[in-house]
């Protein structure tokens, strides 16, 4: 069974906050969930099917309770910040399946104010832990293989933070606001060599929100039409050391299945949503999800190619995690936010793609240099 067209997106919501001390997590769920229930032009009542991760409070059945809904449906499939497209492929199935008619997605939590959800230690955590491995050094050591390997450099990475503090000037909600320079992510404090800080993401607080539901009912609901037409997931990890290979993240296999699914190539993509907890999360994923070439992404993300009216393919084009919000140090539900923005035509005038019909959301969760997973979803506009 195919999920190709069989789930819509009919309702987004992003919260506008970046700092929310005075709120609870349930409370910003609550928020993001309302928001995006408005957005599809539906309620609550008509929810029977609900997607939730880690971040929220309690888990599924607490939250269930605290929303008010009547499910016959739940999913809680937790694989950090790529949880948010697994759970718009879940969603997709079960409403092919007759399982769910109207699903609802939501993240949200408090990096930035409160404390992240602990992550989980893991089979092999007590062999790993006093090499003192952390999410920037893992990171850093991805970076450095990749310009061992191909000669990548700290200035090509620089341009992905580049592109996306160009799009991010326009985005009101953004934290980062300011246009930078590759001279200035090249000299800021270094972080964990070749990583400087400006290639990494912000931490904030916020969340987000999806409504996913049949054919029929979105074409009822005089929205614009966005339909999820490929999905895709896979995992990586070290496997004990045996063939551990730096340079390529799980995404090789999800974005494979996702187009496989879609019958439509990368170079037919408007746009992309790539996951960007650091500059080289974006160089690595690009390439596994074929919009170059291996070792070559150094040269597709120079030079402005990522910048909207610039480059030939946008991305990120709200910010991204590098530049407006990573909430709950969880890219993944922005990343499809964005996506159906650019389709809908409702992103930022100055960034907005011309003529948008075909975009990719692309999340990664857990740490590209130890174990991940990663989901792929290509939307398209109908």
């Amino acid at each position: 069974m195919t999920i190709k067209g069989k789930a819509y997106i009919a309702g987004i919501y992003e919260h506008p906050t970046r700092y929310a001390p005075d709120k609870s997590v349930a409370q910003l769920h609550a928020e993001v969930a309302k928001g995006a229930i408005e957005d599809a032009g539906l309620t609550k009542a008509d929810i029977d099917g609900y997607f939730c991760a880690g971040d929220a409070a309690g888990g599924a059945w607490p939250m269930v309770d605290y929303l008010g809904l009547k499910v016959r449906h739940i999913d809680s499939t937790e694989t950090g910040g790529s949880s948010y497209l697994i759970h718009l492929g879940h969603a997709a199935e079960a409403i092919a399946a007759g399982k769910c008619t109207v699903a609802l997605i939501t993240l949200a939590g408090k990096s930035r104010s409160g404390s992240p959800p602990l992550r989980q230690a893991g089979a092999e955590a007590d062999f790993e832990a006093a090499y003192g491995a952390t999410t920037h050094n893992v990171y850093g050591m991805c970076a450095m293989r990749h310009m061992h390997d191909f000669g990548t450099t700290s200035e090509q990475l620089a341009w992905i933070k580049v592109a996306a503090s160009h799009h991010a000037q326009y985005n009101p909600h953004a934290m980062l606001k300011e246009v930078v320079t590759v001279e200035d992510v090249l000299n800021s404090p270094m972080i964990s060599d070749p990583l400087h800080r400006l290639d990494c993401c912000v931490v904030s607080d916020g969340g987000g929100a999806l409504v996913v539901t049949t054919p029929e009912i979105a074409r009822s609901l005089k929205r614009p039409l966005v339909r999820l037409i490929g999905h895709g997931e896979a995992m990586k990890g070290p496997h004990g050391g045996k063939n551990l290979d730096l340079t390529y993240s799980a995404g090789l296999w999800s974005g494979r299945r996702a187009f496989a699914e879609t019958g439509v190539t990368p170079q037919d993509i408007k746009y992309a949503s790539i996951y960007d907890s650091f500059t080289i999360t974006v160089l690595m994923q690009l390439e596994d999800l074929g919009f170059c070439a291996k070792g070559e992404g150094g040269k597709f993300v120079a030079d402005g190619n990522l910048i909207s009216g610039v480059g030939k393919l946008p991305f990120n084009t709200d910010g991204g995690g590098l530049c407006s919000n990573h909430p709950v140090n969880r890219g993944g539900m922005t990343k499809i936010v964005e996506a159906v923005r650019q389709l809908r035509g409702e992103a930022h005038p100055k960034v907005q793609v011309p003529n948008c019909d075909l975009a990719i959301a692309h999340g990664t969760g857990g740490m590209l240099g130890i174990r991940h997973a990663s989901s792929t979803c290509v939307l398209e506009r109908v």
